[in-house]
Order: structure tokens, then sequence, then C-alpha cells
């Protein structure tokens, strides 16, 4: 019998003691537009996804994480990141559950694209309004959960709003 994990969204900092297995970041710039990060499949596909990965020993917090895979994957600096919350996981095997983290964070500066050191690939970068992420990643109602808050986060401490600026690649 197949056994499948069960994922959910949790609006909250993630609880003492609680294993966190990754740190992924919805980034926005100035203009209120969300970085996607686009991965090329094998098959000639595309992915959106966000820039993100494991926490590593050597990081202080998540905030470290999150500060350090977005300039490994898509060479972009940012202001301070905030937890939005976390995606609980229960592979429904008798393990303990886990959380993947979310942050939200503005964009500070966005270098020329280089390749990510873990896996030597070099990601294109795609700047696009929250509702097209939302789309664009199609992680359904979690993943519009997730997108909107991180929006709704940068849009108040930063007094900012999605401009109306046309996607772009970065």
């Amino acid at each position: 019998m197949l056994v499948m994990a069960e994922f959910r969204w949790v609006d909250a900092a993630v609880p003492a003691g609680m294993k966190i297995t990754q740190v992924y970041a919805v980034t926005l710039d100035r203009d209120g537009r969300v970085m996607l990060r686009l991965e090329k499949k094998l098959d000639g596909g595309i992915r959106y996804s966000l820039a993100g990965g494991r926490p590593e020993a050597y990081d202080n917090s998540i905030g470290d994480t999150c500060r350090r895979e977005l300039l490994e994957e898509v060479n972009t600096e940012i202001e301070t990141p905030v937890c939005i919350g976390y995606q609980l996981v229960d592979e429904e095997d008798g393990t303990p559950a886990y959380a993947q983290v979310r942050m939200a964070a503005l964009i500070r500066t966005i270098g020329e694209k280089k390749p990510d050191p873990d896996n030597g690939r070099t990601y294109d970068r795609l700047m696009v309004s929250p509702e097209e992420a939302v789309r664009l990643l199609d992680w359904g109602d979690v993943g519009k959960a997730q997108v909107m808050k991180a929006a709704d986060v940068i849009y108040q401490e930063y007094g900012i709003r999605y401009s109306g600026k046309p996607e772009e690649w970065v």
C-alpha cells in the first residue's frame, strides 16, 4: 500500500522543537511583483517555483537559510525576511511531522544569473504579479494563501502595492 504525505498550511510560527526541512521565500520587488525561479525539465517543460532550500548546520536561523539560498539559487539579496507560516508535513508513516517554512522578503538587489553552487544549474528569474505567481506555481489554495500573505506582509511593512508593471525577465 502506497502511503501519501499530508500537507497542511499553518499560518503561524513553527513550534519550538519541530524539525524544519526547508525554507523557501516569496520575494517581492518594490513594484510589488513576485520573483519566480524557472527550472527547465528534462522533457523540455518548465516548472515555476520559489527559491529556497535546506537549513544547514552553519545557518544561525531560518532567516540566514533564506538569505543564503536566495544568493545561491537566484543571486538575489533581500531585506530582513519574515516568517509567514509553514506547511506541516505528515508522512503518515509514524514518523514525527515536520515543517516546510515559508518566508516573505523584499528584494534589495538582483545580481547577474550564476550557477547554483549546490547543483551547478543556472535558473531564469521572472517577475510577475502576485496573482500570476499563484497561477504559474499552480499549488492550489495552499499556494495562493502563501503568496497572498507574503504580498500583504511586504506591502504593509514597506508601504508598497502592486504597481501594474508588466512581467519581466531579470
